[in-house]
C-alpha cells in the first residue's frame, strides 16, 4: 500500500520522465512536484487527473489513493478513525440513495 506521493513517483520514475517535464506539463515548480512525491505537499484534485492522463494511468485508482490518503491524515491520530469511516460510509450510501430517489421524482 503506497502513498498517492509516492505512486506519483513510481509512475514517473517506471516511464523514465525527470521530474521539470512533468511539472512543466502540469505547470507547477519541480519542487512542488517533489514535495508531493514525498508527501509533504498535497496535490490537486485536477493535478491527479492529469497525471493520470500524463501515463495513461487508472484514474479512478489514482483517485481512490488520492482521496483516500485525504481521509487518512484528517483521521490518522484518531482513536474513534474506524468507527468514523464506518458512519462515514453508511452515510454516503444514505445520500447517494436519496440523490437517486430524487432525481428519479
Amino acid at each position: 500500500m503506497q502513498t498517492i506521493g509516492k505512486q506519483i513517483r513510481k509512475l514517473r520514475e517506471d516511464s523514465g520522465l525527470p521530474l521539470r517535464k512533468i511539472a512543466a506539463i502540469l505547470d507547477i515548480d519541480q519542487s512542488i512536484l517533489s514535495k508531493i512525491e514525498r508527501g509533504e505537499r498535497k496535490a490537486t484534485k485536477k493535478q491527479i487527473i492529469q497525471i493520470a492522463k500524463i501515463f495513461n494511468a487508472d484514474k479512478k485508482e489514482l483517485l481512490i489513493n488520492y482521496f483516500s490518503d485525504k481521509v487518512i491524515y484528517e483521521l490518522i491520530n484518531e482513536d474513534i478513525a474506524v468507527d468514523v469511516l464506518k458512519v462515514a460510509e453508511k452515510k454516503i450510501k444514505y445520500l447517494n440513495q436519496n440523490q437517486n430517489q430524487n432525481q428519479n421524482v
